[in-house]
């Protein structure tokens, strides 16, 4: 899961490859470099990454990567199974200029539908008792808050990787197999429905390093006649996939709303007090100025997430109810 190898500034060069130059180029770095500890038991030397890539309703954060825009980032939840006692890594990735800057959280997975609601980050949501570990979290919430972004597309992939012996320094990545999907929730699954391949059969190349460009990556780049290239995972798919069928406004499928969504306030809405975000049990559904109910956003303060929705799906089959505007209660046998 890469938590010691992450190099947290880098710079580096991206080459699109073939699978037959991939082998030329593991047997050449070979002999400065040695498999990633992840990689050493799995077929083909490459573990799966997965990660959910959060963005905003007109795609700030693909715009930014196309545009070119020197001084950008993204957000990414990376996680690399589906066990529910297994972490996901909030991931800041930004470029200024030529180099890239990581900053990443481990957080357990039963906290992360509270953080993406916009609970603030507490030291207990997270794996580690590091200082540095809340502070990304605390920026990862900011910046995602800041532009309102919510999960937009599934990326996974099979990585090969390579490190130095000595330190963190030098990295070489093969990156085969990229699919991207859209998806609008949070969900930690390995599946993608209707993925698309935007690389195809070609392998991403990424030669990775903190300080002077090595010697030998300047051999390795001549022998195979490589040619840089761009290879932006997250914005090559959602090209691919089309704009319009990622950007706007999403329901999240969380949400308690049935197929024809009533504005809040309405005579078969159930209010309740305001949600806080001290609430055990609370959750609010809020219209967005639109009379008609049909354009809402939804936040959600739960302290326990599955209990919660087992609740107010609950309510919602009580008759005459047609939506939950909110929640909140001390004690679940309030409701």
């Amino acid at each position: 899961m890469e938590p010691d190898r992450l190099q947290l500034q880098r710079l580096e060069l991206k080459y699109r490859i073939s699978e037959r130059t991939a082998g030329c180029v593991r047997d050449f770095v070979r002999s400065f470099l040695e498999i990633d500890e992840y990689g050493m038991s799995q077929p083909e030397l490459a573990y799966p990454i997965h990660s959910l890539y959060l963005d905003s309703n007109n795609l700030r954060t693909y715009r930014e990567t196309i545009n070119g825009t020197n001084n950008r980032y993204k957000l990414r939840l990376r996680y690399y199974n589906d066990e529910p006692g297994s972490p996901v890594f909030f991931e800041i990735k930004r470029r200024q200029n030529d180099a890239i800057l990581k900053q990443r959280a481990g957080v357990r997975r039963n906290a992360v539908d509270f953080l993406l609601a916009g609970q603030s980050p507490e030291p207990q949501h997270l794996l580690s008792d590091r200082p540095d570990q809340l502070v990304a979290l605390q920026n990862f919430s900011r910046l995602m808050l800041g532009i309102q972004a919510g999960p937009r597309a599934h990326v996974a992939y099979r990585r090969e990787a390579w490190v130095s012996t000595r330190d963190n320094s030098i990295r070489v990545t093969m990156d085969r197999d990229v699919s991207v999907a859209p998806q609008f929730r949070a969900s930690f699954g390995l599946e993608q429905n209707r993925p698309v391949r935007p690389f195809g059969r070609m392998v991403i190349l990424e030669l990775k390093f903190t300080g002077r460009f090595p010697n030998w990556f300047h051999d390795l780049v001549q022998q195979f006649n490589l040619d840089r290239s761009g290879a932006a995972k997250y914005a090559d798919g959602v090209k691919l996939l089309g704009e319009m069928n990622l950007g706007g406004r999403r329901q999240p499928e969380t949400e308690v709303l049935p197929a024809a969504a009533i504005g809040a306030g309405g005579n078969n809405c159930v209010p309740c007090s305001t949600a806080t975000d001290a609430a055990p049990f609370c959750a609010s559904q809020r219209s967005n100025e639109n009379p008609g109910g049909t354009d809402l956003s939804s936040r959600l303060w739960l302290r326990d997430p599955a209990r919660s929705e087992e609740l107010i799906w609950k309510l919602k089959e009580v008759p005459r109810v047609g939506c939950v505007t909110s929640l909140h209660a001390e004690d679940e046998s309030q409701f």
